[in-house]
């Protein structure tokens, strides 16, 4: 364990959460000792995505980020371990492997279901804790709550898709997580930001996060973005921040929240 907290949370004052699961870089003291030193340049963060979306809190929205790196573990995966997309590759909950499939343990060193819920103890619940009760809170008050569930990924990575991804890849779990108007509203804001390129539900129709909290009939609605790297940021280490890019992908962003906080259900 360690002083720093699991997660940050930024109570807004608008219908509106942000969660960014895989943004944090800290791996624990007594878990970097069980990794290979090349788990140590956690290459697989979605790199910068707090500054992305500092404007977030600008306009009013909660936002819950985490500290914990995913290779501790994974805040988005499901904690019974099911492969999110039956048929196709994926990492764990307690990943033992990066995106480039190297391996993050010594041979025979993987954790332990007993490491596996001590973690999941220690990190994965209380994030999802705090997520749950700010979109609670965030009903409690407005009647309705929207989460936007932010990531972001290599736009090249053949373990999981052939060619390059998709810029802008909405998912709202194939439909079952947000009102259809909203999802298609946002997915028209997306299509309008030059030369970016966008989809619905396509490679990644959005994780645990997005599966679990979207509830439409229960008035809270869950988006996900899963955005490609070069659309803010380089892709070779040191994994710099962009701005020049950012800036033209910004403002979409803005309007696809913008488009989330006012929405009328």
């Amino acid at each position: 364990m360690s002083d720093l907290p699991v997660f940050n949370l930024h109570k807004g004052s608008i219908p509106l959460l942000v969660s960014i699961p895989h943004c944090g870089t800290f791996i624990p003291e007594d878990i970097k000792q069980q990794l290979l030193p090349l788990a140590l340049d956690v290459r697989d963060t979605d790199w910068h995505l707090p500054i992305l979306y500092a404007f977030a809190k600008e306009m009013g929205a909660s936002v819950l980020q985490a500290n914990m790196s995913r290779y501790v573990i994974d805040l988005n995966r499901p904690i019974d371990q099911t492969n999110l997309y039956p048929g196709q590759d994926t990492t764990l909950l307690c990943p033992i492997d990066n995106f480039d499939r190297q391996p993050l343990y010594p041979e025979g060193k993987t954790p332990s279901q007993d490491e596996i819920n001590r973690r999941r103890q220690l990190y994965w619940q209380p994030y999802h804790d705090a997520l749950s009760a700010e979109l609670a809170r965030i009903k409690a008050t407005h009647g309705h709550a929207v989460l936007w569930d932010a990531h972001s990924i290599r736009s090249v990575l053949p373990r999981f898709f052939e060619g390059k991804l998709t810029d802008l890849n909405l998912g709202t779990g194939g439909g079952s997580s947000c009102d259809p108007k909203l999802a298609d509203r946002v997915l028209a804001c997306a299509k309008t930001a030059t030369p970016f390129t966008s989809v619905l539900n396509g490679r990644f129709t959005g994780g645990t996060i997005t599966r679990s909290y979207g509830q439409p009939a229960n008035n809270i609605h869950a988006i996900q973005l899963e955005m490609t790297w070069c659309s803010y940021m380089h892709e070779e280490p040191p994994y710099a921040y962009a701005p020049e890019r950012a800036a033209k992908v910004q403002p979409v962003l803005k309007q696809m929240l913008q488009l989330c906080a006012d929405w009328k259900f």
